[in-house]
């Protein structure tokens, strides 16, 4: 297939069209605004290129193509035009995650050359909340991460990823470096949080993508040994209070649809689904 010349890469001249498409679902899309915000479409910034699908002139749709494929955006037309560009490069990315309808579609279309991924998370609930959660105290022993503790966080990062994604971050061909480096940042900038007992982690969190609309709670990880007993209702307490105060006015996360055990936590602590989103993983 070739790739139809209504998908075109973008770049700073179309920053301010870029941010009035992302603005319409600012909670979907926190992570590519995120990104956006931060590179001003700078691609030496940006970790990956934004293709931008356009209709009878106007931009009309976006995909993020980066470690991550992500669709924002797109009916029919635009997630095949996508995927035709996506094919025309060949899969540089590690997964397609966004909206459960929009990455399904694009997956159609990838499939037969890309397939058979490595996992699938159909259904995430997309969730956010608004307010300090009623009724629960927050863990004080929660705290921020310093930058001089990347040694004590570090093997409990690895512990969630592995345990979410099914590998451990560190085969990686880098051999983890650089998702050693996307930890350090977040806890450089601040983000990262954890109750440490023992001179271990038994509970962190982070805020991860942050908009002046919403931010993306992430890394969500309690010690297997200490679940069941309310640690991570008190700990994402303290940490939603810390996001709303610093980040922003709505805080999101997303979950899979089976980890009954979470969503019960998210939702005594007052989240409320307000869509889905869906992993393709290689």
């Amino acid at each position: 297939m070739l790739t139809t010349p209504a998908v075109r890469l973008l770049d700073a001249r179309e920053l301010s069209a870029v941010l009035e498409l992302l603005a319409r679902d600012p909670v979907a899309n926190a992570f590519v605004t995120a990104r956006v915000l931060d590179s001003r479409l700078d691609p030496r910034r940006l970790g990956g290129e934004m293709w931008g699908w356009y209709h009878r002139g106007e931009l009309a749709a976006l995909c993020f193509a980066g470690a991550n494929l992500v669709p924002v955006g797109a009916g029919p037309a635009a997630l095949r035009a996508f995927a035709e560009r996506a094919l025309a490069q060949g899969r540089r990315c590690s997964s397609i995650v966004g909206p459960a309808e929009q990455v399904g579609g694009l997956w159609e279309h990838l499939e037969r050359s890309w397939g058979p991924p490595r996992l699938v998370r159909r259904t995430q609930p997309l969730m956010v909340v608004d307010s300090p959660p009623p009724g629960v105290a927050a863990d004080p022993r929660v705290r921020r991460v310093r930058r001089s503790e990347m040694d004590l966080v570090m093997p409990a990062c690895v512990a969630m990823f592995t345990e979410e994604v099914g590998v451990s971050p560190l085969s990686a061909v880098d051999g983890g470096l650089a998702y050693q480096s996307r930890v350090a940042e977040t806890v450089g900038e601040g983000r990262c949080f954890a109750r440490v007992e023992d001179g271990r982690v038994v509970f962190k969190a982070e805020i991860g993508a942050v908009t002046p609309s919403a931010c993306q709670l992430q890394g969500v990880w309690t010690a297997p040994d200490r679940r069941g007993r309310g640690l991570a209702t008190a700990g994402l307490a303290q940490v939603i209070r810390h996001a709303l105060d610093e980040a922003a006015p709505l805080v999101s996360l997303y979950v899979n649809d089976f980890n009954e055990p979470a969503l019960a936590t998210y939702r005594r602590l007052g989240f409320r689904e307000v869509g889905a989103l869906r992993s393709i993983m290689f």
